[in-house]
């Protein structure tokens, strides 16, 4: 057989005392824990290095849990972290821990019945008590009445905000471990959600709403930020990298800068140069939001020369993030932060006008409209509603 088909296979009975590099690089042989030996390998190897961009999109039930503080904030705080689009349920529980508030390990056969009359909430196996999400949405509240919440923003500048006042909260009460929000905060991490209703920091706002805020959400100036991010990432030979933890809407969300760049805006790009993936779902039954990345070439969302730097690995993200973390800890020396939160508006202006540009352009090519799109319905209608 040729060698040049995999390296064999030739296992050892595994030591007493064994480093987590040592366990992933020679135990894990086959099936999904060779997806994830491949994906810590292609982070740490070709990733992980100085002019790669790296978008992380968050989904599931993961900082409830302490992934927050455990696993995301100490690869932001090493530079491992450019840039994140994450549920607002994530950033929402993510809170508790900033604000000094108590979750506990349970189980998840509890009687739910009986927590519901004793105030405690669960999340699967993990409970705490009903008085957390009330103090949390009351801190909520109270933060977004300050003056600078009172316009039309973004989520990236609202959870940098939002970050700074759960920092301060830190601070106070002596927290050394800081969560996610505030962790991004201090390091120009931006964070995006792709629905920002959709948790109870957007109930939040929504019933500020009827009280006479002036606080606006607008997914437009998300969606343009993020691609700006995704442009700038290619400049000087720069390259991009989409680490999907889960599915849903997050991660859509972080791939469809790609298309936003060609097809909308109609600016040269070629997709994400690198595409790691941690997930459970599967993509015959379409819960494996914008499915595969062999599939997510079609839509141009990664760069088809580079499909052989794509990893799915099929697994439980609460298993693989520890495990990817103390990997690339162990590993790879900490980047310089890249601060992307402080060039947002530089980003946006360049994006702005390289489309002004190619769209100014393409208008002196075709006075009249092309005859493909006249002929085409969608192209009749649109002229005759004009």
């Amino acid at each position: 057989m040729s060698k040049s088909l995999g390296k064999k296979i030739a296992p050892v009975p595994i030591p007493k005392e064994i480093g987590v590099v040592d366990l992933i690089d020679n135990y894990f042989t086959a099936y999904n824990s060779a997806r994830l030996r491949e994906a810590c390998q292609l982070l740490t190897q070709d990733i992980l290095k100085e002019g790669v961009t790296v978008g992380v999109s968050l989904s599931g039930a993961m900082t409830p849990a302490g992934f927050g503080v455990s696993v995301l904030a100490p690869l932001i705080r090493n530079g491992f972290i450019d840039w994140m689009i994450s549920t607002g349920a994530n950033l929402y529980h993510d809170m508790h821990y900033g604000l000094g508030f108590d979750m506990f390990a349970g189980n998840p056969f509890l009687n739910d019945v009986k927590l519901r009359q004793e105030s405690t909430i669960r999340i699967y196996d993990i409970i705490f008590s009903y008085n957390v999400l009330l103090e949390t949405d009351a801190f909520v509240r109270k933060i977004l009445q300050a003056e600078p919440f009172q316009k039309r923003m973004g989520t990236a500048e609202f959870h940098y905000l939002l970050g700074k006042y759960v920092r301060e909260v830190e601070q106070q009460l002596g927290i050394k471990n800081s969560c996610l929000l505030a962790t991004a905060y201090e390091c120009g991490v931006p964070i995006y959600t792709s629905s920002p209703g959709d948790s109870s920091i957007g109930m939040n706002v929504a019933a500020l709403a009827l009280e006479g805020s002036e606080l606006i959400l607008d997914p437009a100036i998300d969606v343009n930020e993020t691609a700006a991010i995704a442009y700038h990432a290619r400049q000087a030979q720069g390259r991009s990298a989409a680490v999907i933890i889960g599915g849903g809407s997050p991660k859509n969300f972080l791939l469809q800068t790609q298309p936003q760049i060609h097809e909308v805006l109609g600016l040269e790009e070629r997709g994400h140069d690198y595409f790691v993936q941690f997930t459970d779902a599967r993509p015959d039954t379409g819960g494996l939001s914008g499915a595969t990345p062999s599939e997510a070439v079609s839509w141009g969302k990664i760069d088809p020369q580079e499909l052989p730097s794509t990893i799915v690995c099929y697994t439980d993200s609460t298993i693989a993030l520890p495990l990817v973390t103390a990997y690339i800890i162990n590993r790879c020396q900490p980047r310089p932060l890249k601060r992307l939160y402080d060039k947002r508006q530089k980003m946006l202006d360049k994006l702005q006008e390289d489309y002004l540009t190619a769209k100014t352009q393409t208008a002196a090519l075709a006075k009249t409209t092309p005859k493909e799109v006249a002929t085409h319905p969608c192209g009749r209608l649109l002229h005759n509603t004009i």
